[in-house]
């Protein structure tokens, strides 16, 4: 079971004892869009998903606050995303997260894809009951940092072009999931320049525009080198 632990904006810390994480999948606002990219992505050999939206049941475990995520390959990648977070009075947070996933394992599975690299969270949170996601006021972006330094745009879009935190809210009560310690990413945005997402460093950001605030999570990617055999013979 992970442990975290937020700053809530103007009501101190708090913690959450991780007992679900769901990741929200094909959770675009204009579902028609949705169901057209899939068709898109079945011809690149991704599974379709059994219901759109979907959601992906991940172990507690990938929820993280760390700022370096270790990887095999070179084909992971982040996802911006919003995140509901019960905490363990049973209110409810939103933050922003990275969901970060595995683009080679995706094509066999998404969600072996999502479990292998951790959900990493902002250690900051608002009260969601403070925060109004409808309107187009609260922006979700996400930067990609090569190791020269060089930093790319990568996502940009706001919070209301996704499937709503009320519907998300109501989904968890039906599934009886609206309980202390569950995490649940609310669902990405498309990338502006796929070739980039492969990087070195991931910062995503979520601006309320309204209350001029912002949230931000960003972490180092750190891929495990392969062990040649001559390290592995015994003298």
């Amino acid at each position: 079971m992970a442990t975290l632990t937020f700053d809530v904006s103007g009501h101190g810390p708090r913690t959450v004892n991780v007992t679900n994480v769901l990741n929200a999948g094909f959770a675009g606002a204009d579902q028609e869009s949705v169901l057209a990219h899939i068709e898109e992505l079945a011809e690149l050999g991704v599974p379709r998903p059994g219901s759109v939206p979907t959601l992906y049941n991940l172990t507690p475990t990938v929820a993280s606050q760390e700022q370096q995520v270790w990887v095999h390959g070179d084909r992971t990648s982040g996802e911006a995303e919003w995140a509901l977070v019960v905490d363990d009075s049973g209110e409810v947070l939103l933050t922003v997260a990275s969901d970060h996933t595995d683009r080679q394992l995706e094509v066999h599975r998404i969600d072996w894809g999502k479990q292998i690299a951790p959900d990493v969270l902002s250690q900051s949170a608002w009260l969601l009951s403070e925060v109004d996601t409808s309107d187009g006021n609260v922006e979700l972006k996400s930067w990609g940092t090569t190791p020269d330094g060089i930093e790319t745009l990568l996502q940009s879009g706001t919070v209301d072009q996704l499937l709503t935190p009320a519907y998300w809210l109501e989904t968890l009560t039906k599934a009886g999931l609206l309980k202390p310690g569950t995490v649940l990413l609310g669902g990405t945005l498309p990338m502006l320049d796929p070739d980039a997402q492969y990087a070195d460093r991931w910062t995503v950001e979520l601006t309320d525009k309204r209350r001029a605030r912002s949230l931000r999570v960003s972490y180092v990617v750190t891929r495990l080198p392969s062990l040649e055999p001559a390290q592995l013979r015994t003298a």
